[in-house]
């Protein structure tokens, strides 16, 4: 989109409400390819991506401007900056204007176009719609699908396990490290490390729970997951799966049939572990996720390799290192998480 390469570079501060019971706050603003990306403050970790032709004013002709990733999307966002407001203006409008108007010419168009995908469909498309739709859905949508794949997973591993003061002391755990944007899931079966669906679904195999020896584990496989996620793009194998027609009706509908992802629990169990338990998240990222979060990152790297050859630049540069530091649970929900699939 031509008239949006000279926003690329524009950003400002807002207030976001990522749901409507949730408390506002401060994000970093930016324009993305065909994005507008809302980030941590401090970090300027990703927290979610609005489709530009999707993003709606909520009250036209007043300041500051509110804006929503869609209708009934449940997030907010408040923009005082007269110069980013513009830029939304202009360009809503401009994808306004390029919205096919009904009669003859649109059927041409759309003939067209038909025509245009069927040719290149052969060569580039595929690959190439999946990238961008992966990266241009919001993260409600993202969600919604993430539990589409769950709900698919869960016929071969069961249910989640969801004994009630287990998953009281998982959500305090998700809290502390990963705020309300993510979710915790422990799977009872089939499931051999941890892995994550799209929209921030962290899941956790039951022996990974059971068998560590302090909540420091857990935890630490949950930021690692969480920081292996963001260094990946966890829509695209998803959309690969279900194909490039399910993926076109995605991208135009906002939909996704529910026939396309039966068979993705298979695919996603029968996955060979990664060469590295960290892949492909960076070292040094990986330390300063585990400096956030004030959470040592020696016990999960010594559970991952208790010779601790493979991981010990980890070992060596645990920003916790040499610092006594409290256990990422207490006893009592130490205790409960590990008794979470008794249910």
């Amino acid at each position: 989109m031509t008239a949006l390469k000279k926003y690329l570079r524009l950003e400002c501060t807002g207030l976001w409400r990522p749901s409507p019971d949730a408390q506002r706050r401060e994000v970093l603003v930016s324009f993305g390819d065909a994005t507008l990306i809302l980030a941590d403050i401090k970090s300027e970790r990703a927290l979610g991506h609005w489709s530009l032709p999707a993003i709606i004013r909520l009250n036209p002709g007043e300041t500051p401007a509110l804006y929503s990733p869609g209708e009934d999307a449940g997030e907010e966002l408040e923009i005082e900056d007269e110069t980013m407001i513009d830029a939304l203006e202009q360009v809503g409008a401009l994808i306004r204007a390029r919205e096919p108007r009904p009669g003859r010419l649109r059927i041409i168009l759309l003939g067209l176009i038909v025509a245009a995908i069927a040719a290149a469909a052969v060569f580039w498309l595929p690959d190439a719609l999946i990238r961008h739709t992966a990266g241009a859905l919001p993260l409600a949508k993202r969600q919604e699908i993430g539990r589409m794949a769950l709900a698919d997973l869960t016929r071969l591993t069961g249910a989640p396990c969801a004994m009630p003061e287990g998953r009281a002391a998982l959500a305090r755990l998700r809290d502390r490290l990963l705020g309300r944007r993510g979710e915790i899931v422990v799977l009872r079966d089939g499931l051999r490390s941890p892995a994550h669906l799209p929209g921030g679904l962290i899941l956790l195999p039951r022996a990974l729970v059971e068998a560590a020896d302090s909540p420091d584990v857990v935890a630490g496989a949950i930021l690692v997951e969480d920081e292996r996620r963001e260094a990946s793009q966890p829509l695209a194998p998803l959309l690969r799966h279900a194909g490039i027609m399910a993926t076109l009706k995605l991208l135009t509908s906002g939909e996704l049939p529910a026939s396309a992802l039966r068979g993705y629990g298979e695919v996603l169990l029968s996955r060979a572990p990664a060469r590295s338990a960290f892949a492909p998240a960076r070292e040094e990222d990986l330390i300063a996720r585990f400096a956030e979060a004030e959470l040592p990152l020696t016990p999960y790297a010594r559970h991952v390799d208790p010779s601790g050859e493979s991981v010990l630049k980890l070992i060596e540069a645990d920003p916790m290192r040499g610092i006594v530091t409290d256990p990422a649970l207490g006893d009592t929900d130490w205790v409960a998480l590990q008794g979470i699939c008794m249910d």
